[in-house]
């Protein structure tokens, strides 16, 4: 077999899909994902496919500025060999600065080319083993506190194992929101709550601690990421566990976090840490520290949601998983890739490589740039 793969194309695609109705959280709302898709095709034949979902309010990119930076790294790894993988994630790194959305997808395509040329799964080339259950919790978004039980219920009912419930806007309005939703869907099922970075430092503290008996799992992002020396205060007065998000971006962030003992827990989406090379850094760190993580997501399809998935089973470690966002897509694109079964039950594919593809006649509809 031959021991490179020369890159001789670069497609860029900018995805446009209309959710079945409007994702809500405390940063605003969502009414479609807006997404960059990169493929990798190489002189020997494979092809490469990644994917990220830039946020504006969260990682400052969007779907315009991953095409134009995606057309730098386009000229940048057009005729390198793919599998010199960290030699091409540092020049990435050494062009432009930040643009962690858009180093993702190039970053995912080339896992996948790797992969693949090992005859791999992806997440047996991470080292993982397909030997734990992966199941996706179902989000509420904010709104009135009546509707969000009304929707809690729904998802219990269509049988998810945890529902993730959106909060940040107001203290007092977000207890009574729990507390409804936890009346309404009973004891046994787990609530998991993002604030999304929408309490201030004391209102973060009393909210918690006003939702102490409603047996909340964990909180992601009490407060704005800013205020990450004022984390382990809020960690330490209350009674549900901290778990990071928007502040832990990369592996360096992970290192301040643990070095701070500012949370219970990490939330690692690929759209924040550049991709997988750098994600395995923060699942180190987070081992040597005995901290659990979670696997999260932005607006990504399920190609995407499929290297998630494939990473998700790196190590034992990753507990939670947070893949719902794909169900919400009023179409599907993808081709192969995860399967989302009964109960919130997600199954990979056992083929070489991601698994997961876009398809063509999908991909006619949007913009392109090919390099």
């Amino acid at each position: 077999m031959p021991q490179q793969l020369i890159i001789r194309q670069v497609e860029l695609y900018r995805i446009f899909i209309p959710l079945n109705e409007p994702f809500v959280i405390s940063l605003g709302p969502i009414h479609s994902a807006e997404n960059v898709l990169v493929i990798l095709r190489t002189e020997e034949g494979p092809v490469g496919y990644g994917e990220c979902s830039p946020f504006m309010s969260i990682n400052g990119e969007s779907a315009g500025t991953c095409m134009v930076v995606g057309g730098y790294f386009a000229q940048l790894l057009k005729g390198k060999n793919a599998l010199d993988l960290e030699q091409h994630i540092a020049a990435m790194d050494g062009l432009i600065y930040g643009n962690s959305s858009i180093k993702s997808a190039f970053d995912m395509a080339l896992y996948d080319l790797a992969s693949q040329h090992a005859g791999q799964p992806l997440y047996r080339f991470l080292g993982g083993r397909n030997d734990k259950l992966i199941t996706t919790d179902y989000t509420v978004s904010i709104g009135d506190p009546g509707q969000m039980a009304i929707d809690a219920v729904k998802i219990k009912q269509a049988g998810y194992p945890a529902i993730k419930i959106k909060v940040g806007k107001n203290g007092a309005t977000d207890i009574e929101r729990i507390r409804l939703i936890r009346e309404a869907v009973g004891e046994d099922i787990p609530l998991r709550i993002d604030a999304n970075q929408g309490w201030s430092v004391d209102e973060a503290i009393s909210t918690l601690q006003g939702m102490a008996k409603y047996n909340i799992e964990h909180c992601e992002e009490p407060i704005p990421r800013w205020a990450i020396l004022d984390l382990p205060a809020v960690r330490a007065q209350s009674p549900v566990k901290i778990m990071s998000d928007e502040s832990c971006g990369d592996h360096h962030d992970a290192e301040r976090l643990i070095r701070l003992q500012a949370c219970d827990y990490m939330n690692i989406k690929l759209g924040k840490s550049g991709g997988i090379f750098n994600a395995l850094k923060m699942v180190e760190l987070a081992t040597a520290a005995g901290i659990h993580l979670q696997v999260g997501a932005f607006m990504e399809s399920r190609l995407a949601m499929t290297a998630f998935a494939h990473f998700a089973l790196c190590s034992p470690m990753i507990t939670h998983y947070d893949f719902d966002t794909a169900l919400m897509f009023s179409t599907d694109p993808v081709t192969g890739g995860i399967d989302y079964g009964a109960n919130g039950v997600i199954k990979v594919p056992e083929v070489a490589g991601l698994g997961a593809t876009m398809e063509p006649a999908a991909l006619a509809a949007f913009d392109k740039l090919i390099f």
